[in-house]
């Protein structure tokens, strides 16, 4: 029989003490980072502090842009019922923190885009068809070495000149290995206003450590 003679018994301990307490500290940091609320209003005046990270704007030739991403529990709070019972919460949020959900806002004087052509029925038509049906091809999410991360669904509800911008929310899939990046962008472009390509850069801690609501 081979016996396997360890030289120095304490230096094996010394190694899995180095792991154990690197793993504590690593846990620690994320419990002692990670935001949480007690209400979905509190979250949402947080996120829209553009100092934060989740919030950014920009104006090109006229046409006011902003990206909004909303942390999971956002969406979760849509749809929990009035019982917050710890099971149900669990399990709308693993529902929901499959994807990532970004709200894309955009105006120009003050109107919503639709208003400012509403008096050329041919172009209200073509923007009215490209903004219920085909933003899939005009919105793009991908990492820095260019891969597409494609999109899961949008939502454009029809506001009929009743809002101050045009307003609608995308959903991505949170895909593992571009989590890892240290960003994402977000293009968007040109609806006929002549902008071109609309362009925003994402870091993704805001998707790796997202603050969170203390549903009760």
């Amino acid at each position: 029989m081979i016996k396997r003679i360890i030289k120095n018994p304490f230096s094996l301990w010394k190694r899995v003490g180095v792991r154990v307490i690197t793993l504590i500290c690593a846990v620690l940091t994320i419990s002692c980072t990670q935001k949480t609320f007690d209400t979905p209003k509190e979250l949402m005046e947080y996120i829209k502090e553009p100092d934060h990270g989740y919030y950014y704007e920009k104006t090109v030739n006229g046409v006011d842009f902003s990206i909004l991403y909303k942390p999971t529990d956002l969406m979760v709070n849509q749809e929990l019922p009035e019982e917050r019972i710890a099971a149900v919460i669990d399990s709308v949020r693993n529902k929901y923190d499959k994807y990532l959900y970004f709200t894309l806002s955009m105006s120009k004087n003050d109107h919503e885009l639709l208003s400012n052509v509403a008096g050329n029925k041919q172009k209200f038509g073509a923007m009215v068809n490209e903004l219920a049906f085909g933003m899939e091809q005009k919105v793009h999410l991908y990492t820095p070495k260019k891969d597409t991360i494609e999109m899961a669904d949008y939502i454009y509800p029809r506001m009929y000149g009743m809002s101050g911008s045009t307003t609608m929310l995308f959903v991505y899939p949170r895909e593992e290995e571009a989590m890892k990046e240290e960003y994402l962008n977000i293009t968007i472009e040109d609806l006929g206003f002549y902008t071109g390509e609309v362009k925003f850069k994402i870091p993704t801690k805001i998707f790796n450590n997202e603050p969170r609501v203390r549903f009760k």
